[in-house]
Protein backbone atom coordinates (compact mmCIF):
# COMPACT_ATOMS: atom_id res chain seq x y z
CA UNK A 1 0.00 0.00 0.00
CA UNK A 2 1.27 3.47 -0.90
CA UNK A 3 1.82 5.98 1.92
CA UNK A 4 -1.28 7.97 2.81
CA UNK A 5 -1.21 11.11 0.68
CA UNK A 6 -3.43 14.15 0.31
CA UNK A 7 -5.87 12.97 -2.38
CA UNK A 8 -7.68 15.91 -4.00
CA UNK A 9 -11.35 14.97 -3.90
CA UNK A 10 -12.28 16.93 -7.03
CA UNK A 11 -9.13 16.17 -9.05
CA UNK A 12 -11.39 14.54 -11.64
CA UNK A 13 -15.08 15.47 -11.81
CA UNK A 14 -17.84 14.24 -14.11
CA UNK A 15 -19.51 16.93 -16.25
CA UNK A 16 -21.91 16.56 -19.17
CA UNK A 17 -18.85 16.69 -21.46
CA UNK A 18 -16.98 13.95 -19.59
CA UNK A 19 -14.26 13.61 -16.96
CA UNK A 20 -12.69 17.01 -16.29
CA UNK A 21 -9.42 17.83 -14.53
CA UNK A 22 -9.60 21.51 -13.55
CA UNK A 23 -6.06 21.34 -12.10
CA UNK A 24 -4.66 20.67 -15.59
CA UNK A 25 -7.59 22.17 -17.54
CA UNK A 26 -8.10 19.06 -19.71
CA UNK A 27 -10.74 16.41 -20.29
CA UNK A 28 -10.27 12.65 -20.34
CA UNK A 29 -12.18 11.26 -23.35
CA UNK A 30 -14.51 14.29 -23.75
CA UNK A 31 -17.87 13.73 -25.48
CA UNK A 32 -17.72 17.24 -27.00
CA UNK A 33 -14.70 19.07 -28.46
CA UNK A 34 -12.42 20.81 -25.97
CA UNK A 35 -9.05 22.63 -26.08
CA UNK A 36 -6.96 19.87 -24.44
CA UNK A 37 -8.20 16.27 -24.67
CA UNK A 38 -6.38 13.23 -23.32
CA UNK A 39 -7.81 10.27 -25.25
CA UNK A 40 -7.51 6.73 -23.86
CA UNK A 41 -8.51 4.89 -27.06
CA UNK A 42 -10.21 5.38 -30.41
CA UNK A 43 -13.74 4.03 -29.86
CA UNK A 44 -16.34 6.64 -30.79
CA UNK A 45 -17.75 6.94 -27.25
CA UNK A 46 -14.27 7.95 -26.01
CA UNK A 47 -12.77 9.77 -28.99
CA UNK A 48 -14.78 12.53 -30.69
CA UNK A 49 -13.46 14.72 -33.47
CA UNK A 50 -12.90 18.47 -33.23
CA UNK A 51 -10.68 18.80 -30.14
CA UNK A 52 -7.92 21.40 -30.50
CA UNK A 53 -5.05 19.42 -28.90
CA UNK A 54 -5.29 15.63 -28.62
CA UNK A 55 -2.81 13.66 -26.50
CA UNK A 56 -2.88 9.96 -27.35
CA UNK A 57 -0.95 6.96 -28.69
CA UNK A 58 0.01 6.66 -32.35
CA UNK A 59 -2.57 3.96 -33.12
CA UNK A 60 -5.36 6.04 -31.54
CA UNK A 61 -4.41 9.03 -33.71
CA UNK A 62 -4.45 6.92 -36.91
CA UNK A 63 -7.88 5.45 -36.12
CA UNK A 64 -9.23 8.93 -35.33
CA UNK A 65 -7.80 10.36 -38.57
CA UNK A 66 -9.48 7.57 -40.54
CA UNK A 67 -12.83 8.13 -38.82
CA UNK A 68 -12.93 11.95 -38.65
CA UNK A 69 -10.60 12.89 -41.54
CA UNK A 70 -9.60 16.60 -41.32
CA UNK A 71 -11.89 17.11 -38.31
CA UNK A 72 -9.97 14.56 -36.20
CA UNK A 73 -8.13 17.28 -34.20
CA UNK A 74 -6.37 20.63 -34.51
CA UNK A 75 -3.09 18.97 -33.46
CA UNK A 76 -2.12 15.50 -32.33
CA UNK A 77 0.55 15.08 -29.67
CA UNK A 78 1.61 11.44 -30.04
CA UNK A 79 2.96 9.81 -26.90
CA UNK A 80 4.67 6.44 -26.49
CA UNK A 81 3.77 4.21 -23.58
CA UNK A 82 5.53 5.30 -20.35
CA UNK A 83 6.66 8.62 -21.86
CA UNK A 84 5.99 11.34 -19.26
CA UNK A 85 4.65 14.70 -20.45
CA UNK A 86 3.43 17.77 -18.60
CA UNK A 87 -0.01 19.16 -19.41
CA UNK A 88 -0.71 22.47 -17.65
CA UNK A 89 1.10 21.32 -14.50
CA UNK A 90 -0.08 17.68 -14.40
CA UNK A 91 2.45 14.93 -15.22
CA UNK A 92 0.83 12.33 -17.51
CA UNK A 93 1.95 8.99 -18.92
CA UNK A 94 0.24 6.17 -20.83
CA UNK A 95 0.36 2.43 -20.07
CA UNK A 96 -1.18 -0.35 -22.22
CA UNK A 97 -4.84 -1.04 -21.33
CA UNK A 98 -5.32 -4.30 -23.27
CA UNK A 99 -8.67 -3.10 -24.70
CA UNK A 100 -7.85 -2.51 -28.39
CA UNK A 101 -4.70 -1.60 -30.31
CA UNK A 102 -3.23 1.62 -28.89
CA UNK A 103 -5.57 1.75 -25.89
CA UNK A 104 -4.06 3.34 -22.80
CA UNK A 105 -4.42 3.61 -19.06
CA UNK A 106 -3.78 7.28 -18.20
CA UNK A 107 -1.54 7.91 -15.17
CA UNK A 108 -1.77 11.47 -13.84
CA UNK A 109 0.54 12.72 -11.10
CA UNK A 110 -0.14 15.98 -9.27
CA UNK A 111 1.37 17.17 -5.97
CA UNK A 112 2.83 13.72 -5.32
CA UNK A 113 -0.49 11.86 -5.75
CA UNK A 114 -1.02 9.35 -8.58
CA UNK A 115 -4.44 9.06 -10.24
CA UNK A 116 -4.89 6.20 -12.74
CA UNK A 117 -7.72 6.39 -15.28
CA UNK A 118 -8.41 3.09 -17.02
CA UNK A 119 -10.53 4.10 -20.01
CA UNK A 120 -11.86 0.73 -21.23
CA UNK A 121 -9.60 -2.21 -20.45
CA UNK A 122 -9.38 -5.98 -20.28
CA UNK A 123 -7.05 -8.53 -18.70
CA UNK A 124 -7.53 -11.47 -21.10
CA UNK A 125 -4.86 -12.40 -23.58
CA UNK A 126 -5.38 -10.80 -27.01
CA UNK A 127 -2.74 -11.16 -29.71
CA UNK A 128 -4.11 -8.12 -31.59
CA UNK A 129 -3.24 -5.48 -28.97
CA UNK A 130 -0.70 -4.63 -26.30
CA UNK A 131 -1.33 -6.57 -23.04
CA UNK A 132 -2.37 -4.51 -20.01
CA UNK A 133 0.43 -3.27 -17.74
CA UNK A 134 -0.57 -2.58 -14.15
CA UNK A 135 0.89 0.42 -12.33
CA UNK A 136 0.54 1.40 -8.66
CA UNK A 137 -1.58 4.48 -7.95
CA UNK A 138 -3.22 6.28 -5.02
CA UNK A 139 -6.55 6.59 -6.84
CA UNK A 140 -7.92 4.12 -9.42
CA UNK A 141 -10.55 5.63 -11.72
CA UNK A 142 -12.08 2.53 -13.28
CA UNK A 143 -14.80 1.84 -15.83
CA UNK A 144 -17.56 -0.31 -14.31
CA UNK A 145 -19.41 -1.49 -17.44
CA UNK A 146 -19.75 -5.03 -16.02
CA UNK A 147 -19.12 -4.36 -12.29
CA UNK A 148 -21.62 -6.93 -11.08
CA UNK A 149 -20.68 -10.07 -9.08
CA UNK A 150 -23.07 -12.07 -11.30
CA UNK A 151 -21.10 -11.14 -14.43
CA UNK A 152 -18.27 -13.47 -15.30
CA UNK A 153 -17.04 -13.49 -18.88
CA UNK A 154 -16.46 -17.03 -20.14
CA UNK A 155 -13.13 -18.02 -21.67
CA UNK A 156 -12.92 -16.31 -25.08
CA UNK A 157 -11.14 -19.25 -26.73
CA UNK A 158 -13.84 -21.69 -25.59
CA UNK A 159 -16.43 -19.25 -26.95
CA UNK A 160 -14.81 -18.86 -30.40
CA UNK A 161 -14.49 -22.65 -30.70
CA UNK A 162 -18.33 -22.82 -30.64
CA UNK A 163 -18.15 -21.64 -34.27
CA UNK A 164 -16.56 -24.99 -35.21
CA UNK A 165 -19.89 -26.67 -34.42
CA UNK A 166 -21.79 -24.41 -36.84
CA UNK A 167 -21.53 -25.80 -40.36
CA UNK A 168 -23.81 -23.41 -42.32
CA UNK A 169 -22.53 -19.92 -43.16
CA UNK A 170 -22.47 -17.44 -40.29
CA UNK A 171 -23.27 -13.73 -40.22
CA UNK A 172 -21.16 -12.52 -37.31
CA UNK A 173 -21.99 -9.10 -35.85
CA UNK A 174 -19.05 -7.27 -34.34
CA UNK A 175 -17.82 -3.76 -33.57
CA UNK A 176 -15.72 -2.51 -36.47
CA UNK A 177 -12.70 -1.43 -34.43
CA UNK A 178 -10.98 -3.78 -32.01
CA UNK A 179 -13.51 -6.60 -31.72
CA UNK A 180 -13.52 -7.45 -35.45
CA UNK A 181 -9.73 -7.66 -35.63
CA UNK A 182 -9.62 -9.82 -32.50
CA UNK A 183 -12.25 -12.15 -34.01
CA UNK A 184 -10.40 -12.48 -37.34
CA UNK A 185 -7.26 -13.47 -35.45
CA UNK A 186 -9.06 -15.89 -33.10
CA UNK A 187 -11.01 -17.57 -35.91
CA UNK A 188 -7.78 -18.09 -37.84
CA UNK A 189 -6.14 -19.59 -34.75
CA UNK A 190 -9.00 -21.75 -33.44
CA UNK A 191 -11.35 -22.39 -36.41
CA UNK A 192 -8.84 -22.84 -39.26
CA UNK A 193 -11.34 -24.49 -41.63
CA UNK A 194 -13.52 -21.36 -41.65
CA UNK A 195 -13.24 -18.84 -44.48
CA UNK A 196 -13.51 -15.25 -43.25
CA UNK A 197 -15.27 -12.56 -45.27
CA UNK A 198 -15.14 -8.98 -43.96
CA UNK A 199 -17.60 -6.13 -44.58
CA UNK A 200 -16.03 -3.29 -46.58
CA UNK A 201 -16.53 -0.74 -43.76
CA UNK A 202 -14.35 -2.81 -41.41
CA UNK A 203 -11.49 -3.30 -43.90
CA UNK A 204 -9.77 0.12 -43.30
CA UNK A 205 -9.40 -0.69 -39.59
CA UNK A 206 -8.02 -4.14 -40.48
CA UNK A 207 -5.49 -2.48 -42.80
CA UNK A 208 -4.40 -0.06 -40.04
CA UNK A 209 -3.80 -3.01 -37.70
CA UNK A 210 -1.62 -4.61 -40.39
CA UNK A 211 0.16 -1.33 -41.10
CA UNK A 212 1.01 -1.17 -37.37
CA UNK A 213 2.52 -4.66 -37.49
CA UNK A 214 -0.36 -6.87 -36.28
CA UNK A 215 -0.74 -10.08 -38.31
CA UNK A 216 -4.41 -11.10 -38.20
CA UNK A 217 -4.14 -14.06 -40.58
CA UNK A 218 -6.32 -14.79 -43.61
CA UNK A 219 -9.48 -12.91 -44.58
CA UNK A 220 -11.20 -11.65 -47.75
CA UNK A 221 -13.30 -8.63 -48.59
CA UNK A 222 -16.96 -9.74 -48.72
CA UNK A 223 -18.18 -10.86 -52.13
CA UNK A 224 -21.86 -11.77 -52.50
CA UNK A 225 -21.17 -14.38 -55.18
CA UNK A 226 -18.60 -16.17 -53.01
CA UNK A 227 -21.05 -16.38 -50.11
CA UNK A 228 -23.85 -17.55 -52.42
CA UNK A 229 -21.75 -20.26 -54.08
CA UNK A 230 -20.43 -21.65 -50.79
CA UNK A 231 -23.08 -22.74 -48.30
CA UNK A 232 -20.77 -24.01 -45.56
CA UNK A 233 -17.98 -22.83 -43.25
CA UNK A 234 -17.99 -19.17 -44.24
CA UNK A 235 -18.08 -16.40 -41.65
CA UNK A 236 -19.17 -12.94 -42.79
CA UNK A 237 -18.10 -10.32 -40.21
CA UNK A 238 -20.36 -7.25 -40.27
CA UNK A 239 -20.70 -4.11 -38.10
CA UNK A 240 -23.74 -3.80 -35.78
CA UNK A 241 -25.78 -1.58 -38.12
CA UNK A 242 -25.49 -4.07 -40.98
CA UNK A 243 -26.19 -6.99 -38.63
CA UNK A 244 -29.40 -5.39 -37.35
CA UNK A 245 -30.55 -4.29 -40.81
CA UNK A 246 -30.33 -7.85 -42.20
CA UNK A 247 -32.72 -9.19 -39.60
CA UNK A 248 -34.24 -11.66 -42.09
CA UNK A 249 -31.02 -12.77 -43.80
CA UNK A 250 -31.61 -16.27 -45.17
CA UNK A 251 -29.27 -19.27 -45.26
CA UNK A 252 -27.05 -17.88 -42.51
CA UNK A 253 -26.79 -18.47 -38.79
CA UNK A 254 -26.89 -15.09 -37.02
CA UNK A 255 -24.39 -14.60 -34.19
CA UNK A 256 -23.31 -11.41 -32.38
CA UNK A 257 -20.06 -11.24 -30.39
CA UNK A 258 -20.59 -9.27 -27.19
CA UNK A 259 -20.47 -9.50 -23.39
CA UNK A 260 -23.99 -8.04 -23.08
CA UNK A 261 -26.70 -10.62 -22.31
CA UNK A 262 -29.55 -8.56 -23.80
CA UNK A 263 -27.73 -8.39 -27.15
CA UNK A 264 -27.58 -12.20 -27.23
CA UNK A 265 -31.37 -12.54 -27.30
CA UNK A 266 -32.77 -13.93 -30.57
CA UNK A 267 -29.33 -15.09 -31.75
CA UNK A 268 -29.10 -18.77 -32.70
CA UNK A 269 -25.75 -19.15 -30.94
CA UNK A 270 -24.59 -17.05 -27.97
CA UNK A 271 -21.01 -15.79 -28.37
CA UNK A 272 -19.91 -14.08 -25.15
CA UNK A 273 -16.68 -12.33 -26.13
CA UNK A 274 -16.13 -9.04 -24.33
CA UNK A 275 -13.32 -6.48 -24.46
CA UNK A 276 -14.21 -5.13 -21.01
CA UNK A 277 -13.32 -6.28 -17.49
CA UNK A 278 -15.85 -8.36 -15.56
CA UNK A 279 -16.29 -8.33 -11.77
CA UNK A 280 -13.31 -10.58 -11.00
CA UNK A 281 -11.02 -8.66 -13.35
CA UNK A 282 -11.91 -5.38 -11.61
CA UNK A 283 -11.11 -6.96 -8.23
CA UNK A 284 -7.81 -8.24 -9.64
CA UNK A 285 -6.99 -4.75 -10.96
CA UNK A 286 -7.68 -3.16 -7.56
CA UNK A 287 -5.42 -5.77 -5.98
CA UNK A 288 -2.61 -4.96 -8.47
CA UNK A 289 -2.93 -1.14 -8.37
CA UNK A 290 -3.28 -1.00 -4.54
CA UNK A 291 -5.21 2.29 -4.50
CA UNK A 292 -6.28 4.16 -1.37
CA UNK A 293 -9.50 5.09 -3.18
CA UNK A 294 -11.45 3.76 -6.19
CA UNK A 295 -13.53 6.17 -8.29
CA UNK A 296 -15.99 4.63 -10.75
CA UNK A 297 -17.29 5.73 -14.14
CA UNK A 298 -19.02 4.25 -17.25
CA UNK A 299 -21.58 2.03 -15.50
CA UNK A 300 -22.64 1.51 -11.91
CA UNK A 301 -20.12 1.29 -9.07
CA UNK A 302 -22.70 0.70 -6.33
CA UNK A 303 -21.94 -3.02 -5.96
CA UNK A 304 -18.20 -2.31 -5.69
CA UNK A 305 -19.01 0.29 -3.04
CA UNK A 306 -21.00 -2.26 -1.03
CA UNK A 307 -18.38 -4.97 -1.49
CA UNK A 308 -15.47 -2.87 -0.20
CA UNK A 309 -17.31 -0.95 2.54
CA UNK A 310 -15.91 0.12 4.99
CA UNK A 311 -12.32 -0.94 4.14
CA UNK A 312 -11.82 0.99 0.91
CA UNK A 313 -13.36 4.27 -0.25
CA UNK A 314 -15.31 3.70 -3.49
CA UNK A 315 -16.67 6.94 -4.96
CA UNK A 316 -19.15 7.08 -7.84
CA UNK A 317 -18.22 9.80 -10.30
CA UNK A 318 -21.37 9.43 -12.44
Amino acid sequence: MLNQKEIIDDFIVQTKVGLFCSYGNFYLDPKEPFTDAVISHAHGDHAVGGNQNVYCTEATSIFMKHRYKKFAAGDFFIKSYKEVFNLNGVEISFYPAGHILGSALVLMEYKGVKYLYTGDYKLEEDSTCEPIEFIKADVLITETTFANPDTEHPDAIAEIKKLNDVKPNIMLGSYALGKSQRLISMINQHCPQKRILVHHSIIPFVKIYEQLGVDLGKYEVYDRKVMKNNQMDMIYIVPPMVYHSYIKAINVVRIFATGWKHLQNNNEVQLYISDHVDWNAILKTIEEVEPQQVWTTHGSGTQLQTYFSPNLVVKLLN
